[in-house]
């Protein structure tokens, strides 16, 4: 019987002996897929690359405010920084404080010069014609330093105040306003009318300071 001749390419493969040639691979495990490549375990991803863990830190949230994020500053004006009081509010309390100043110190020597003229004229005999005159002397001298508490009240609350303390100032600045013209009309050109004049230009920078939105939104801010 002829199996072919041997140098045939194109003929069947001649019998290999038992025990030789290449050696059986070893058996597969029951549920693993063949040709040796061990299966991925199961809950990641194959091809060696490893899924990342869930709510790793170091990945900041989308939905997360980057303004409570480390490693993001706060932009000025912004949750993380306090709100900073408008220029023209900054001017109109330093003239508060200016003009308290000079309200107090008339207010004392108005005070002592009529306490020294009522002497003088108890002396002479005449004081008891002169004290209606000084006693509205002396009214007109406490008006003054009551002002001027007023104003150093204003000009601090400016930093810490709400709404209330704007509308006192804008009244404050109005009355201020008023008597700054009447002063003017009736000082017939002389330290009335310069007097009220003063008054006017600086009642005018805190009435401007205390209407503007800007203003509305200091006082209205909101408090940490």
């Amino acid at each position: 019987m002829s199996f072919g001749e041997p140098n045939n390419p194109y003929g069947p493969p001649p019998e290999q002996p038992p025990g030789q040639g290449y050696p059986p691979g070893p058996p597969q495990p029951q549920g693993q897929p063949g040709y040796g490549y061990p299966q991925a375990p199961q809950g990641q991803p194959g091809y060696g690359y490893p899924g990342a863990p869930q709510g790793q830190p170091g990945y900041p949230n989308p939905n997360q405010n980057y303004q409570n994020y480390p490693g993001y500053p706060a932009y000025p004006g912004g949750p993380g920084m306090p709100m900073e009081m408008p220029g023209l509010m900054k001017t109109a309390r330093v003239l508060l404080f200016i003009l308290a100043g000079l309200q107090i110190l008339f207010g004392l020597i108005a005070g002592i010069v009529i306490g020294a003229l009522q002497d003088a004229s108890n002396v002479v005999g005449s004081g008891e014609s002169s004290s209606v005159a000084a006693g509205l002397g002396i009214v007109l001298a406490l008006v003054l330093l009551a002002l001027g508490v007023l104003s150093i009240f204003l000009g601090v609350k400016f930093k810490t105040g709400g709404g209330a303390i704007r509308v006192v100032t804008i009244v404050y600045a109005s009355l201020m306003i008023v008597g700054g013209i009447g002063n003017m009309v009736n000082g017939a050109n002389g330290s009335a009318t310069f007097g009220g004049i003063i008054s006017l230009a600086i009642a005018g920078i805190i009435l401007a300071s205390m209407v503007g939105g800007r203003a509305t939104a200091w006082f209205n801010r909101p408090r940490y």
